[in-house]
């Protein structure tokens, strides 16, 4: 099984598979950098309640739903944006390596997310590109209306 199958199922089920791996990734390198590998402070910091945001979409990563995959595609950027910055700060060398590693994951999360959402869209063919559009739009509008 890979992702060069040419059956869509099998490519949507490895895309899936990768975005919860590499979420889970990102939320075991938060917690072993902030409490163990290279804390800010000694004995551990309280950063390590930055993770408690990414465990938080793991439960729709699992059942697989749509909504979830492109939010976590957008709060990706966040952890993104820390592991570039700590990366180049001149932190300690095993700090710059877990920004670097929390910034791959991030890469590798938010092309897994993309890629699940745009192969589901493609496989559930026209009719439900459709709905989901629509659906958006009905949300959007509904948006719209509650503002003052």
């Amino acid at each position: 099984m890979s992702f060069l199958s040419s059956d869509p199922a099998t490519r949507v089920a490895f895309t899936r598979r990768l975005a919860v791996a590499s979420l889970v990734g990102l939320i075991a390198v938060g917690l072993a950098w902030e409490l163990w590998l290279a804390p800010l402070r000694e004995g551990g910091s309280w950063w390590a309640i930055k993770v408690l945001p990414l465990a938080l979409p793991l439960a729709g990563l699992l059942k697989n739903r749509m909504y979830t995959y492109r939010w976590v595609s957008l709060l990706v950027w966040l952890y993104f944006t820390e592991g570039v910055v700590r990366a180049t700060s001149g932190e300690s060398g095993l700090s710059t390596l877990m920004a670097a590693l929390q910034t791959l994951l991030c890469i590798t999360l938010f092309v897994a997310c993309a890629l699940h959402v745009r192969l589901r869209l493609r496989a559930a063919g026209p009719e439900a590109v459709a709905a989901d559009v629509a659906a958006a739009n009905a949300a959007a509008e509904r948006a719209v209306a509650r503002e003052p």
